[in-house]
């Protein structure tokens, strides 16, 4: 749903909304403030009194319905009848074996295990915010990376003499490494590297690291019957997240919302 605006004189505190003559109050925009964090006051704002809307037209529906729902151990009475709204509201088929199948045909890289790798590295500290201080690392690694270019014996000697990590102790080595084991942000990037030197420093949010692939095993494709059931829920949710947002966008189109301007659909989904 695309914000326009919220309508509000200079003059309130808190927007005026009203969905179907139903106020949102001031105070209740006030406590949902904290779980939309933005970078300006009034975007927060915004996002807030969205959310309080998009909920008040929910609980609007579900008493016109008179849904009664039972709630497992882990929702509130709010989830719980929302959850069965949207079940009744949207029964949606699920991936069949053969849509399954043709998604797993057309993305078979996406379906192997993760290769493992041999890896040294040197660490040249420096905080992720510390824009000059990154410049000045990136400068000592490509001189460092250009000394092991011409001499790749000495990364154990370098690692010891610039590394911040521990490792350096053995000669930077840290062993062997797959998915799941370090950072994301370095991970993404070594997971690609080929044996040897890497011939540019791999940032994170510890620094720049200088690496050398010493051994890399190449993961295993996994056959359909191994990831049918991963495919099947990952287009069952795509599915249901198109349904909820033109169900959503149906719901706005078709109320008496003043105060802010949202983006609704201008036929019903629902009939």
């Amino acid at each position: 749903m695309e914000t326009s605006a919220l309508i509000a004189t200079s003059e309130q505190q808190w927007p005026r909304i009203t969905v179907n003559g139903v106020a949102i109050e001031g105070d209740a925009i006030a406590r949902e403030l904290q779980y939309h964090p933005a970078q300006a006051r009034e975007e927060a704002i915004f996002l807030a009194s969205q959310a309080l809307v998009v909920r008040e037209l929910l609980m609007q529906r579900i008493v016109e319905l008179g849904l009664v729902a039972e709630c497992t151990d882990s929702e509130s009475e709010e989830e719980a009848l929302t959850r069965l709204l949207i079940e009744q509201e949207l029964p949606l088929p699920g991936a069949d074996e053969d849509i399954c199948r043709h998604y797993f045909d057309s993305n078979r890289e996406r379906y192997a295990s993760a290769p493992l790798l041999a890896v040294r590295h040197i660490l040249l500290a420096c905080a992720p915010d510390d824009v000059e201080g990154r410049s000045q690392a990136r400068e000592q690694a490509l001189l460092l990376i250009a000394r092991l270019v011409e001499d790749g014996s000495r990364f154990a000697e370098l690692a010891l003499a610039h590394s911040a990590c521990p490792s350096k102790a053995q000669g930077g080595a840290l062993g062997q490494i797959s998915q799941g084991q370090t950072v994301p942000e370095f991970e993404r990037q070594l997971l690609r590297l080929p044996l040897g030197l890497a011939l540019q420093p791999l940032e994170s949010r510890y620094g720049l690291h200088l690496v050398w692939v010493d051994q890399r095993i190449e993961g295993r494709a996994l056959p359909f019957e191994v990831v049918h059931e991963a495919i099947r829920s990952e287009l069952d949710q795509r599915v249901w997240q198109v349904a909820v947002g033109q169900y959503l966008k149906n719901l706005i189109g078709q109320a008496d919302i003043r105060g802010i301007l949202l983006d609704g659909a201008s036929s019903p989904l629902v009939q």
